[in-house]
């Protein structure tokens, strides 16, 4: 008796419902059970929202979210991050014209205005602007790969961090040539 009653409660209800779903026709939604959730309020990006408490639709993402294909940058601003940075964090790609060649069209985009086209501080952008360290002075010659990835993420002095601008693969390409840069120009 309790194996008909649980058929005729449960079961039969469920497989009516679900075949009341299904059509041939594929222009035919069939029955839906929650409306709501199919016909939902659409609201533009910008405008004001009854459903938030600040009104916004807009919303800013959770605190601690990391966008999708992106991995936290462990280290923090400052010397000692560089630093530590340069010891643990390693170029993961091979050295090839491809990553050579991306990495001067990066180079030639972000770097160039300040950096100028041999990395010697004077960019077109310099009188107005103080000079950047020369890229192929003996102190940033002697940075570690790991430690440029760091000064290009998180920024050095006047220098702007460039993670949002410049993605992390290029970001390594970059590196690749800017040691083009070093090993062309500069006085050993």
């Amino acid at each position: 008796m309790r194996i008909n009653t649980f058929i005729l409660t449960i079961i039969f209800p469920a497989i009516l419902t679900i075949i009341s779903g299904c059509s041939k026709n594929p222009n035919e939604t069939g029955v839906e059970i929650f409306p709501d959730m199919v016909h939902s309020v659409a609201f533009e990006a910008y405008s004001e929202n009854s459903n938030t408490k600040d009104g916004k639709t807009m919303l800013l993402p959770p605190r601690g979210t990391i966008a999708r294909g992106k991995l936290p940058f462990p280290y923090g601003k400052g010397e000692s991050e560089a630093k530590r940075a340069g010891v643990e964090l390693v170029n993961p790609y091979i050295k090839s014209e491809e990553r050579l060649n991306r990495g001067k069209e990066v180079y030639d985009n972000f770097c160039l205005v300040c950096h100028g086209s041999k990395g010697k501080g004077d960019g077109p952008i310099i009188p107005k602007f103080p000079n950047p360290p020369s890229l192929t002075g003996r102190r940033i010659r002697k940075y570690k790969d790991g430690r440029l990835f760091h000064i290009i993420s998180r920024g050095s002095g006047d220098m702007p961090s460039h993670a949002e601008q410049i993605s992390e693969e290029d970001r390594w390409n970059l590196i690749q040539y800017v040691r083009f840069i070093q090993e062309t120009y500069s006085r050993k």
